[in-house]
């Protein structure tokens, strides 16, 4: 009888020595290189994330969704303007083009209208629309904040792996980074032919998710689907379609779906870590791909890796758009800051 390999795992990389700052930084900084050149996704843990805090948000999040529609309606993210905030409902984003079996709220950098791009009407910056729940507006702005300081750290050690040196992104594209967060509920009873998120990469640099226990995220790695389950303590990091293109390749920004055939709803929440939204963006000289499986590759949708130019905010208003058209009028006519 034929022996069959078991399909492989994420890797788990324990990122503290790269927090504590300590003699193992260059050994966390070549895992995550290896790990992002390979998969594209990786789970961390040691991050020192107050884990008590993320599940008192995953409880309130819970809270929010067990709520009448009339009553999630009232932050429907048409009452968000430009700044692209608030609720939608099961089926009310797209991914390929096809409704989502989820449901979720979209949050952003918490801006006053005082604020120079508010004034501008520069598209995806303003306030948010939180939940009348008491601790809901805290408990997220905080989680947002612990995790940009995440997302900088993860980036210098990617700089640190690509011999970059430890400031390179935070210099050059990651300064003032352009900051989303959403939380997911996929409700039960779907299936393998209905995923709650179809097939699709993200298109940012860097996404850092937390899943629950009911898990059903996987991974395209080569021909194999990999299921990536709830690791206790851990995120689970992924390489955006951005990072890809300025890496000309070198690191994988992998397929990706979620099918939750738990029986229970399920909570999810990404948060992306994106360059600053004026951000001129080009490839970085001297980076290429790490093996020539990915010297020659064809992504699944055959856009170049190579081809990267204009800003960030450009690129990112054209993505938007597609995911959800009812709202990309509220992104049109606008003058770009000076």
């Amino acid at each position: 009888m034929a022996a069959f390999a078991d399909p492989p795992r994420l890797p788990v990389i324990d990122f503290a020595p790269f927090e504590s700052g300590g003699s193992w930084r260059d050994h966390v900084a070549a895992q995550i290189d290896w790990a992002a050149s390979e998969f594209g996704f990786f789970y961390i843990v040691g991050h020192r994330i107050d884990l008590t805090a993320i599940e008192r948000l995953v409880a309130l999040s819970r809270t929010f969704f067990l709520q009448d529609p009339d009553a999630k309606a009232q932050l429907h993210m048409s009452r968000g303007g430009r700044a692209w905030r608030g609720y939608f409902p099961v089926g009310g984003e797209l991914t390929s083009g096809r409704p989502d079996l989820k449901e979720g709220l979209y949050f952003g950098e918490e801006l006053a209208a005082a604020d120079a791009r508010v004034r501008a009407g520069v598209p995806l910056h303003g306030a948010n629309l939180f939940p009348d729940l008491p601790g809901f507006r805290d408990a997220v702005l905080d989680y947002m904040t612990e995790l940009t300081g995440l997302g900088h750290h993860l980036m210098s050690a990617i700089g640190r792996g690509l011999h970059l040196g430890d400031h390179y992104f935070f210099d050059h594209f990651t300064g003032n980074p352009t900051r989303l967060f959403r939380i997911f509920n996929y409700p039960p009873g779907e299936s393998q032919t209905s995923p709650g998120v179809g097939e699709h990469t993200d298109y940012g640099l860097l996404t850092l998710l937390y899943q629950d226990e009911v898990g059903g995220l996987q991974v395209k790695h080569e021909d194999t689907w990999i299921d990536v389950p709830y690791v206790p303590g851990s995120f689970v990091v992924n390489i955006g379609d951005m990072l890809e293109r300025l890496t000309s390749g070198r690191y994988t920004s992998a397929l990706h779906r979620v099918c939750n055939t738990s029986g229970r709803s399920r909570i999810s929440m990404p948060f992306f870590f994106d360059p600053d939204f004026d951000a001129a963006l080009q490839s970085i000289p001297s980076v290429g791909p790490a093996t020539s499986r990915r010297g020659d590759f064809e992504r699944w949708d055959g856009r170049d890796v190579h081809q990267v130019s204009g800003t960030y905010g450009d690129y990112l208003l054209g993505k938007v758009a597609k995911v959800f058209p009812a709202l990309s009028h509220s992104f049109c006519s606008y003058a770009p800051l000076d």
